[in-house]
């Protein structure tokens, strides 16, 4: 049965490639429909957390200043994430992160750790939702925070929820087509590559694909 790991970072606020470190990172586990496991930490990397975001996260210099070192929290975290397709909420945003601290760390890619979508899921599903943000998707299903947003445990979490929301939600639009396929991260890459009007042909010519690829009983 296949693993994702839903992951969030907390930053300084500026993309990695403008000199923002990240701050805080969090992944946690699904698996069957549910969360199995969590990990998160505080990073320290000795950049410099301006005001503005220390009052949306809360994670201030002092806190930083005690946490564990950047490459050691990346070290564990690709020991917890190995082998795992990655979902996560406004992807290119941690995507870059992930591949930038996993390179100071001095970490060799994982091949397993391609990165799907819930902005671009959500899009696809639900466009008549006001916004695609988090904080919007949480109140348009009914979701709750079970700590502060934006803390990276807290948004990893609720953005596993919504995983959760957009796989049944696929699953009961195109139950005649996916008989006993499972809506897996392949196909999730896949769909949130595809235009809302093409969602069902792409899934048929996804599911056919790889029912070609199985090998006979």
């Amino acid at each position: 049965m296949e693993t994702i790991a839903v992951i969030d970072f907390e930053t300084t606020g500026l993309g990695p490639n403008q000199g923002g470190r990240a701050t805080e990172i969090a992944a946690v586990l699904v698996r069957g429909g549910q969360v199995v496991d969590r990990f998160a930490s505080l990073m320290k990397t000795g950049a410099w957390v301006p005001p503005q975001i220390e009052a949306l996260t809360g994670i201030s210099n002092a806190m930083l200043a005690a946490a564990p070192e950047a490459a050691g929290v990346m070290q564990e975290l690709a020991r917890f994430t190995r082998g795992c397709p990655l979902v996560a909420h406004n992807a290119s945003f941690d995507r870059g992160f992930w591949q930038a601290e996993m390179q100071r760390a001095g970490l060799a890619p994982d091949p397993a750790h391609e990165f799907a979508c819930t902005v671009l899921l959500t899009r696809r599903l639900w466009p008549e939702a006001t916004s695609h943000s988090l904080g919007e998707q949480v109140r348009f299903h009914g979701l709750s925070y079970g700590g502060r947003a934006h803390r990276a445990l807290a948004d990893a979490l609720v953005t596993a929820e919504l995983l959760l929301k957009v796989q049944s939600e696929l699953a009961r639009r195109f139950a005649l087509d996916l008989g006993d396929q499972p809506v897996d991260h392949a196909l999730l890459a896949m769909l949130q590559r595809t235009p809302v009007r093409w969602l069902r042909r792409g899934l048929v010519e996804h599911l056919r694909a790889r029912r070609a690829r199985q090998p006979l009983a």
